[in-house]
């Protein structure tokens, strides 16, 4: 009875084992929203967001997109290995007035196969209005 305990328990950790070294990559966001709170018309609108391929394998990101043509990404487009840290930027055209909220969606080879990335914000008027 104790060899067959031992076999079970043995067969058990050998399943955990493969299931586990088989994740492949992980994409894990710093944050997944960026918050420009409250800038000046024609301010610096460029930000990133950071990441770490915390999975086992190459992580390879297939397209950056933004949700108009106001909100610019950049990706990395050489693999990022495991444990590697790398990050998106995004470029919002501070010459829009008012308030804003915008999507990146990212498409890799992670399990989740696309992540949405945020920003918001207000660019206010020379005057501190939103015209």
């Amino acid at each position: 009875m104790k060899n067959l305990l031992l076999v079970f328990g043995l067969i058990g950790t050998l399943i955990f084992n493969a299931s586990a070294q088989d994740t492949g990559p992980v994409i894990t966001w710093d944050a997944t929203t960026v918050d420009y709170g409250k800038i000046k018309q024609g301010a610096d609108g460029n930000r990133e967001f950071k990441f770490t391929n915390t999975g086992n394998a190459p992580l390879v990101i297939s397209s950056a997109t933004g949700s108009c043509g106001c909100t610019v990404p950049t990706y990395p487009k050489e693999p990022i290995m495991p444990g590697q840290k790398a990050s998106i930027k995004v470029h919002y055209d501070t010459n829009r007035l008012g308030a804003f909220t915008k999507t990146v969606t990212i498409v890799s080879n992670a399990p989740t196969g696309s992540d949405i990335l945020k920003i918001t914000g207000t660019v206010e008027g020379a005057e501190g209005g939103t015209e």
